[in-house]
């Protein structure tokens, strides 16, 4: 396994890291099962991951409260117990559920208790965007991590992201941060934080570990016939996933990549490549060949969106982007169930494509010249059909 230093901390990970919002589930396979809190982990299956993991030097492992409605942190704990001297655990404070300053202080000290642990590794706010990032800092959660970092409870600070790279920097500069999560893939390189936020995130210190490098499996389950006769050309041969993967760890800013592994046959997969992950290891010839993967992948799409938000903010709370990446994922992936899903469970009704009042001011900035409140009307209709 190969390492790196998690931005200015000093400290190496691994650059594969286990991520648990996938791991494997009784009777399930994949897709929404992951997160039904009904369907239970598969332990066995799960157990044997990590002990895998661990063997090949894995030591950053994700968790976060919500997982597995709740359970990912409780089976964590207990399969990383022995463990616990030879391995960072990672989980975050679920912002969404914090009413009151005090939920903080009560969601942590449940957490600990779950992952049989008296400190963690890395703590950070879960699913920060702009609405989140207002609340949180008025409860004071800049202060709250301050003070667990000061009394040992945590080792460093950090946030995982969703939402535009202006957002992301306002985040950024506003504390001392030791690290970040974001998603960030060859087909979203300029998608949220983006390699923009990457630079920037290093700039300052700030270590980066990376979620979705296979975009949630997109990327790399039923390629399109026309992508894969691009990755035969190649004049190495490699799986989609090694594709993928070295990719993201070509970038130097980033320390670990998650693996969202749901098998241990797919985590044996990704350990192998880890082997292989150097920064800045990929030829020119290469990134022509993945940058021409990227166009065969954008030309499938229904709304030629490229998520600039030039279109935002909308001034009835509509996120643009957002529905359009959604509504083009069930195209381009497959996914048409988890972007239905993920549209109706997490986008709030002002977000969803149905706030969409026509005011076209959206339009008059669009540099695609999308006609957008149309289009929404499309995303709306398609996605609550699904």
């Amino acid at each position: 396994m190969l390492y790196r230093k998690l931005g200015k901390t000093n400290v190496e990970s691994s650059v594969l890291g286990f991520g648990a919002m996938r791991m494997p589930m009784l009777g399930a396979q994949g897709g929404m099962a992951g997160f039904d809190p009904n369907i239970p982990i598969d332990e066995v299956e799960a157990t044997k991951m990590i002990e895998h993991a661990i063997e090949q030097g894995v030591t950053y492992f994700d968790t976060a409260y919500g997982y597995h409605g709740g359970k990912s942190e409780v089976f964590l704990g207990k399969a990383l117990r022995r463990h616990r001297s030879k391995v960072m655990i990672a989980t975050k404070l679920p912002s969404w559920n914090v009413e009151k300053p005090e939920d903080m202080e009560r969601f942590f000290k449940e957490q600990l208790e779950k992952l049989q642990t008296d400190y963690l590794d890395c703590y950070l706010i879960h699913g920060l965007d702009t609405n989140n990032w207002a609340k949180m800092k008025e409860m004071g959660v800049l202060e709250f991590l301050d003070g667990l970092r000061a009394s040992g409870k945590i080792r460093f600070a950090g946030f995982s992201f969703h939402d535009e790279i202006k957002v992301f920097k306002n985040i950024i500069d506003a504390f001392d941060w030791n690290m970040c999560l974001v998603q960030f893939n060859y087909y979203d390189q300029n998608y949220q934080a983006g390699t923009q936020g990457l630079a920037y995130a290093a700039s300052k210190g700030v270590g980066i570990v990376v979620m979705e490098p296979l975009r949630g499996g997109k990327l790399v389950d039923r390629i399109p016939q026309e992508v894969q006769e691009l990755w035969d050309t190649a004049a190495v041969r490699r799986s989609p996933v090694e594709w993928a993967m070295r990719w993201v760890w070509n970038h130097p800013e980033v320390t670990t990549v998650l693996t969202g592994s749901s098998s241990l046959g797919q985590l044996q997969d990704h350990t192998r490549i880890a082997n292989r992950a150097l920064a800045n290891s990929l030829t020119p010839e290469e990134h022509a060949l993945i940058g021409q993967v990227r166009q065969a992948y954008r030309k499938m799409l229904k709304v030629d969106c490229t998520g600039c938000a030039y279109c935002m903010p909308c001034p009835n709370g509509v996120n643009i982007p957002q529905n359009f990446n959604l509504y083009n994922d069930c195209f381009l992936f497959k996914g048409g169930e988890m972007n239905a899903f993920f549209y109706n469970r997490f986008l709030t009704p002002e977000q969803r494509a149905s706030g969409c009042l026509a005011c076209l001011i959206c339009v008059e900035k669009c540099p695609q010249k999308i006609d957008i409140p149309q289009a929404l009307k499309v995303v709306d209709e398609y996605l609550t059909k699904q």
